[in-house]
């Protein structure tokens, strides 16, 4: 059982026994919610691409996929142009049967050029959607939303420069021990930009002369970390 399952029953037993009317807040979630009266509005509009997931709410695959699909739209949240959402097809029958549901969970994506929408046939895993995502919306996020180096390395000249400020926005929103590695990749990326393409290869060269030697198992950790950054941009 899920904790909002678990906290809704705690409410409604509470609610039972003592005469109260508690009531436990809805968690946040990251997924678009879909109903016939805005359904047509985002899912049509031609400057979206849009994952839906038709489910039914006593589905058990449907509440199985959830978490996974959560991570999915959180994963995206801040790229403007896709959309994670999902639509109560047992609910709204019509729209279910508009596209062809017969079953549930059912995944139909519809792109920016194509509002008839088509079938997701992927992997139900969270990477599965990542790639998905990333391939069919030209998007470069990792599995936790973070940009990834492929975009940097493929853009050129000012568009180069356009997404280094927006790995270091990324950056910047980091927190704790993640925004130690966070520095290094924006610092790896500013060096790429100002000493070439070569400079991450050349530099992984230098480390690996570095990490041969006998040195500290704490600058060990360092130049290692480093290394694996720098690989990305490799």
């Amino acid at each position: 059982m899920k904790v909002q399952e678990l906290l809704k029953a705690l409410a409604e037993f509470i609610n039972n026994e003592g005469g109260t009317s508690v009531k436990i807040a809805a968690v946040p979630s990251d997924v678009v919610v879909l109903t016939p009266d805005n359904f047509n509005e985002i899912v049509l509009d031609e400057a979206k691409d849009v994952l839906i997931e038709f489910y039914a709410p006593w589905c058990g695959h449907c509440k199985n996929l959830a978490p996974t699909y959560e991570k999915v739209a959180t994963a995206f949240k801040l790229e403007e142009h896709v959309v994670i959402a999902n639509v109560d097809a047992d609910k709204y029958k019509d729209i279910g049967e508009k596209y062809g549901v017969s079953g549930f969970p059912t995944l139909k994506f519809f792109p920016k050029n194509n509002k008839a929408g088509v079938d997701y046939d992927g992997g139900r895993d969270l990477d599965d959607f990542v790639t998905f995502i990333n391939e069919k919306c030209a998007t470069s996020r990792d599995a936790k939303g973070q940009l990834t180096s492929k975009e940097f390395v493929s853009a050129e000249g000012e568009e180069k420069k356009a997404v280094f400020s927006r790995l270091e926005e990324e950056a910047e929103k980091l927190k704790g021990s993640t925004a130690r590695y966070g520095k290094i990749y924006v610092k790896a990326a500013k060096s790429c930009i100002e000493k070439g393409s070569d400079y991450a290869k050349n530099e992984i060269q230098r480390l690996d002369r570095i990490l041969a030697k006998s040195i500290s198992a704490a600058k060990a950790d360092d130049f290692t970390l480093k290394k694996n950054i720098l690989s990305t941009f490799a």
